[in-house]
């Protein structure tokens, strides 16, 4: 650490906060940390908690460790918790100090969870895709149990200016700590240089799949893919890291096809509404004829890329017909999913992109007429006088896969034929 850099820095309070509150909630899950550097005297480390019979030693244990595998012998630290898990409360302290002591490269990092790393597959459902605030570890802990196919833990749009070094390692830390179960974990960065500072803090964690928000051309997807693989290098990552490039502006619409082909890591392109109407310099509305052609666009780059395409979020949490109508018109232009912003939303999401009976009943057929001319060892597949193409027998396993995957359908239901 470079004492002049400590020097400077003597008479300033650098807070990592939770999030101002809604007026009618109260924070919890998060803690307040003030630090303040000091040349001698050691650690001075104060603590109000909620929790301070039962907790409050440990607590204070906690941020006397962060500090000392921060390289900090000297400060002030003071510590208002509302109910911080430790992987919280670690993250917290480590931004405040690095606001302090921009140079710092050490880390103070939580055990990674006891689970072996698994890798995602370039194949798999992602037809919800729940974004969780990086400053918002409350919504964090139990995002799992509401059953989404993925996970976001965004640094982006979400997160305030003044907030981007905290949320980066409270992510970060929710990565190596949280189970969310059969859910995705994906990160959206942010953009340009900070985005690419975001991704050493995550690609080394177990995160399957990274957004890149505001993707324009295909050089940007290049920049990204590059510093993922220099980064798994030097950490030893063997699993891949998906990419999931987001169109929100004309630009990015026009030169979808070459972001789609930009890297064999991508698997699904992604599309915003709200930037991408603002930058069309029109309303978004409700019936969506405004970006058709957008939306026309990305699912025609994705499916000739061999791509998934997803749509945008409904911003109207309280609208379930609107959300329900809105991802309706969605599948019928061929999206396999789209965003949430709410847990409430992912059912609503899983059963409009749902097979209907009678798209069951066809897949069905489809996929016992190819078992069938396997077993007989035909080269052909044929339902009555049609001939099946492979195309349209991977479609129909698809189908079947996401019906047993949403209850529709048992899955030994070839023996129950």
């Amino acid at each position: 650490m470079k004492e002049e850099s400590v020097a400077l820095d003597m008479n300033t309070d650098f807070i990592s906060a939770a999030p101002e509150p809604d007026p009618e909630m109260e924070i919890r899950s998060d803690c307040i940390i003030r630090y303040r550097p000091r040349t001698s005297g050691g650690l001075d480390i104060g603590l109000e908690s909620r929790v301070m019979v039962m907790y409050g030693q440990s607590i204070h244990q906690l941020a006397e460790q962060t500090l000392t595998e921060l390289g900090i012998a000297h400060a002030s630290l003071h510590i208002e918790d509302y109910g911080a898990l430790p992987f919280v409360v670690q993250a917290r302290i480590e931004a405040a100090v690095k606001m302090a002591h921009p140079e710092l490269e050490a880390v103070s990092l939580p055990e990674l969870k006891d689970q072996t790393r698994q890798g995602s597959r370039r194949d798999r459902f992602r037809r919800s895709r729940l974004y969780i605030p990086g400053t918002m570890p409350k919504f964090m802990l139990n995002a799992g149990i509401h059953q989404p196919d993925a996970i976001i833990l965004d640094l982006e749009d979400s997160v305030a200016p003044p907030e981007k070094l905290s949320a980066r390692f409270i992510v970060r830390n929710a990565l190596r700590t949280l189970d969310f179960f059969d859910a995705e974990p994906m990160v959206r960065i942010n953009q340009g240089d900070l985005g690419l500072e975001d991704l050493e803090a995550v690609v080394p964690q177990p995160v399957h799949l990274v957004l890149i928000p505001k993707a324009e051309t295909a050089d940007q997807i290049r920049t990204v893919d590059a510093k993922i693989a220099e980064i798994c290098k030097s950490c030893g990552r063997e699993e891949p890291v998906f990419l999931m490039p987001i169109l929100e502006s004309t630009q990015g619409i026009v030169d979808a096809p070459a972001i789609a082909r930009a890297s064999g890591n991508n698997v699904a392109l992604a599309i915003g509404l709200e930037d991408y109407t603002a930058d069309l310099g029109v309303q978004r509305t409700a019936e969506g004829q405004e970006s058709i052609f957008a939306r026309s666009m990305v699912v025609n780059a994705a499916r000739s890329a061999g791509l998934q395409a997803t749509g945008t979020v409904f911003s109207d949490v309280d609208d379930m017909e609107g959300l329900r109508s809105t991802a309706m018109e969605a599948k019928s232009l061929g999206f396999d999913g789209m965003g949430a912003i709410h847990p409430r939303q992912i059912r609503v999401i899983h059963k409009a992109f749902a097979p209907t009976e009678d798209e069951i009943e066809m897949a069905k057929e489809i996929v016992l007429a190819f078992d069938e001319a396997q077993a007989k060892g035909l080269g052909v597949v044929s339902l009555g006088t049609k001939m099946i193409d492979p195309p349209v027998v991977k479609r129909a396993q698809r189908i079947v896969d996401l019906a047993v995957a949403g209850g529709s359908l048992e899955k030994d239901w070839k023996h129950l034929e």
